[in-house]
C-alpha cells in the first residue's frame, strides 16, 4: 500500500462525497443512503484531519529540533526540548489512529450493541462478580454519553446476577464494546469467604450487534413460540398471567426465553431482538469461516483457563490477556474508567490489522 496514494485518493472521495451530501435529494434517495454516505464522508474527513495533524506534528518536530541545535541558551533549551518530548510522544498515538481509520469498517460497526453478563465457574462469587461487572459497564456508558435498556435480568439472593441483557446505544459502542466478548477473571476475597482466602472466579461477557431484520429474517415457520408463567418472588411481584415467552428457533435449537415485562407482547419482542442477534452473530462467524459460533467464540465455556482478562483486587492490578496489558489502576477502572485500557487494545488489535493488510496486498 502506498500511503501517499490512499490519502490522496481518500481526499478526492471525500470533496465528492460532500458535494454530493450538499444537493442530497431526500425525497428521491431516503434516510438510509443519506447515512450511508455521511458515515463514509465522517471516516474519510476524520482519516484526512489525522493524517494533516501527523505532518503538522512532524514538522513541528523537525523544526523544534533545529532550533535546539542553534539555541544556547539553556531555559529556552529546556522548553523547546519539552515539546520534542510532546511530538514524540504524540506521533505514535496519531500514527495507530491513522491505521484504525484506513482499516474496512466492520459490517457491524455504526450498530447498536447488544451485551450479555451471565456467571460462571464461581457459585456465588461469580454472580457477584457479574453485577460488578455490569455496574462497571454501566457507569462506563453514563462517562461515554451512550444509553442503554436492560431487556432481560435475574438477580440472585446476595445481590449477584443471573444474567442480564442489555441493549447499547452510541456513537462508537460497537468499536469498543466489541473486545469485552469473552471469559472474565476475578481474584478476591469474597464476601462469602469466612476465612479470608483469595479466590478465583469468572464471568462471561459477550457483545453482539443489534441485528435488524434486514440483518437477519426470522421466518414464522423456524420458530415455536411458547408462553408460561413467570416466576417471582410472591406476593404482589408475581405476575400471575401466562407472559413469559420462550422462542425457539427450530433449524438450530437456539432459544431465548423472556419474563422481564409484565406484558407477553413485550416479551416476545425482546426474546425475538435478542434471537436475532444472537443468530446474525453466528452467520457472521461462518462467513469469517470459523469454527464454532461467535457467540460461542466469545463466552466459551466460562472455565477459569479460557480468560479474556483478570482483575486482582489484592494488586489493584487488571491484566488483559490478549494484548499483554497490565493497569494498576483496578479502582477507576471498575468505576467505569475503561477509555484507556480500551483505547490501547483497539490502537494493538488495529496495528495487527494493518500489518495483516499490508502482507497480504504485498
Amino acid at each position: 500500500m502506498n500511503l501517499d496514494s490512499y490519502i490522496s485518493n481518500s481526499i478526492q472521495r471525500r470533496d465528492e462525497l460532500e458535494r454530493q451530501i450538499a444537493v442530497f435529494d431526500f425525497a428521491k434517495n431516503g434516510q438510509s443512503q443519506f447515512r450511508q454516505l455521511n458515515a463514509e464522508y465522517q471516516k474519510l474527513k476524520k482519516l484526512t484531519e489525522t493524517w494533516d495533524l501527523i505532518q503538522k506534528t512532524q514538522k513541528d518536530l523537525r523544526d523544534n529540533e533545529e532550533m535546539l541545535a542553534a539555541e544556547t541558551d539553556p531555559e529556552f533549551r529546556e522548553t523547546i526540548q519539552a515539546d520534542i518530548e510532546t511530538c514524540k510522544e504524540r506521533l505514535p498515538q496519531l500514527d495507530r489512529e491513522l491505521k484504525t481509520l484506513i482499516l474496512p469498517a466492520h459490517p457491524n460497526e455504526g450498530k447498536d450493541v447488544i451485551m450479555e453478563i451471565r456467571p460462571a465457574a464461581g457459585g456465588d462469587e461469580a454472580a457477584l462478580f457479574a453485577a460488578d461487572l455490569c455496574r462497571m459497564y454501566q457507569h462506563y456508558f453514563e462517562i461515554k454519553g451512550w444509553s442503554y435498556e436492560v431487556l432481560d435480568s435475574a438477580d440472585t439472593p446476595l445481590g449477584g446476577l443471573k444474567n442480564i441483557s442489555m441493549t447499547v446505544k452510541g456513537e462508537g459502542a460497537w468499536s469498543l464494546l466489541r473486545f469485552e466478548s469473552g471469559v472474565h477473571r476475578v481474584q478476591r476475597v469474597p464476601i462469602t469467604e469466612a476465612q479470608g482466602r483469595i479466590q478465583t472466579s469468572t464471568a462471561t461477557v459477550a457483545c453482539m450487534a443489534e441485528a435488524e431484520e434486514v440483518d437477519f429474517e426470522l421466518k414464522p415457520e423456524d420458530l415455536r413460540i411458547d408462553v408460561f408463567r413467570s416466576s417471582g418472588a410472591g406476593g404482589q411481584g408475581v405476575n400471575r398471567t401466562d407472559s413469559a415467552v420462550r422462542v425457539t428457533h427450530i433449524p438450530t435449537g437456539m432459544f431465548v426465553a423472556c419474563q422481564q415485562e409484565r406484558s407477553q407482547h413485550k416479551n416476545k419482542a425482546i426474546a425475538m431482538t435478542l434471537l436475532r442477534s444472537r443468530l446474525l452473530a453466528i452467520k457472521q462467524a461462518e462467513e469469517d469461516n470459523k469454527n464454532q459460533s461467535e457467540r460461542r467464540s466469545q463466552v466459551g465455556t466460562g472455565d477459569r483457563s479460557e480468560r479474556i482478562r483478570t482483575y486482582n483486587f489484592p494488586q489493584s492490578r487488571v491484566t488483559d490477556h490478549r494484548y499483554n496489558l497490565t493497569f494498576y489502576d483496578l479502582d477507576k477502572i471498575m468505576q467505569g474508567n475503561l477509555d484507556p485500557l480500551l483505547g490501547e487494545i483497539r490502537a494493538i488489535d488495529a496495528e495487527r490489522k494493518f500489518d495483516e493488510l499490508l502482507n497480504i496486498q504485498n
